[in-house]
């Protein structure tokens, strides 16, 4: 059976997969290794730290295969988008914020633009700049995400609808082949996965990070602003964060805004990190954790991953 798509001809790639643009761990080696594996690679620019990218982009963009680059809209500027376009990328993915002050730069460099949106007011706003992929991400998903988002099973083709004939992507709560079937029968034209691609030997994630999703389970997680109140994070409080469990989440759960007016609670948190006691970063991990039982190559994973979208597609037919 084969898994062609509007979304795998725009892009030129072999599976309707693509890795999400995780600030921190998607670098330059997990994103090529996604796009050698047949998805799409997109690299973590989070910020648009030009350090980072001058480290992390060559490694991909030097692979011969196609790749693209995500950033928090929230946090950038137009140059940040201008110095990423000179690397060549195949797409830009913007998420968290309002996207149109990018969209001219964006075409006029020939590549592809993707929008993420959490709710059907940022879907009719990507319809309208003119975006070329809509990525539609449910509350499921690990990182930040909408605080009265819903759940990507309707939400997905919700959005379908509301975008046709722009192709949408499916992310929230998809770690294996059968959520990506799933997406594709619900319309969209592929899946974004975040944390199933955060537990493999190309992540820039600390190892402890890793074992902390072989062992986590869905049931864990909690979305929340506290993690960002304590490590002084400038995320806006309308997303908040899926995370595994975390010891501040437990102290400090309802008191969101006494912890921000307490700059010692927050310099705690810090000795905490400092001495140990506490994980550098929080876990981001979505409801699908417990769906991750091993640590492959990402470019293994993606062939798996595609596999299993046949063989889900394929059972489902037969029914």
């Amino acid at each position: 059976m084969a898994l062609s798509t509007v979304f795998t001809e725009m892009f030129g790639v072999r599976y309707p997969i693509a890795l999400a643009p995780m600030g921190g761990a998607a670098g330059g080696a997990l994103a090529s290794a996604v796009s050698r594996g047949g998805g799409l690679g997109m690299l973590g620019g989070a910020y648009g730290d030009p350090e980072w990218l001058a480290r992390e982009v060559p490694i991909v963009a030097g692979a011969g295969e196609p790749w693209g680059i995500g950033f928090l809209t929230w946090g950038i500027d137009v140059a940040v988008v201008e110095r990423a376009l000179e690397y060549g990328p195949r797409a830009v993915m913007l998420s968290f914020g309002d996207p149109s002050p990018y969209a001219e730069r964006v075409r006029r460099a020939g590549a592809r633009w993707i929008l993420q949106v959490t709710d059907l007011e940022e879907a009719r706003r990507a319809v309208d700049v003119g975006a070329d992929v809509i990525v539609a991400q449910g509350t499921e998903s690990g990182g930040h995400g909408a605080r009265r988002g819903r759940s990507t099973l309707p939400f997905v083709p919700a959005v379908v609808d509301l975008a046709a004939p722009v192709p949408v992507l499916a992310a929230g709560g998809i770690a294996d082949g059968r959520g990506v079937a799933a997406a594709l029968v619900l319309g969209a034209a592929g899946a974004v996965l975040g944390t199933r691609f955060q537990a493999t030997t190309e992540a820039l994630v600390d190892p402890s990070v890793a074992e902390a999703l072989l062992a986590g389970r869905g049931q864990d997680t909690e979305r929340s602003t506290v993690l960002d109140i304590a490590r002084g994070s400038r995320w806006p409080s309308k997303y908040p964060a899926r995370t595994l469990g975390h010891p501040y989440l437990d102290r400090w759960r309802g008191r969101e805004a006494e912890l921000a007016a307490d700059p010692r609670a927050r310099q705690d948190y810090q000795d905490d990190v400092a001495r140990g006691a506490v994980p550098p970063q929080p876990v981001w991990a979505g409801e699908a954790v417990d769906l991750i039982t091993d640590l492959p190559s990402a470019a293994d994973l993606v062939a798996t991953l595609a596999t299993r979208t046949e063989d889900a597609l394929t059972r489902a037919g037969r029914r």
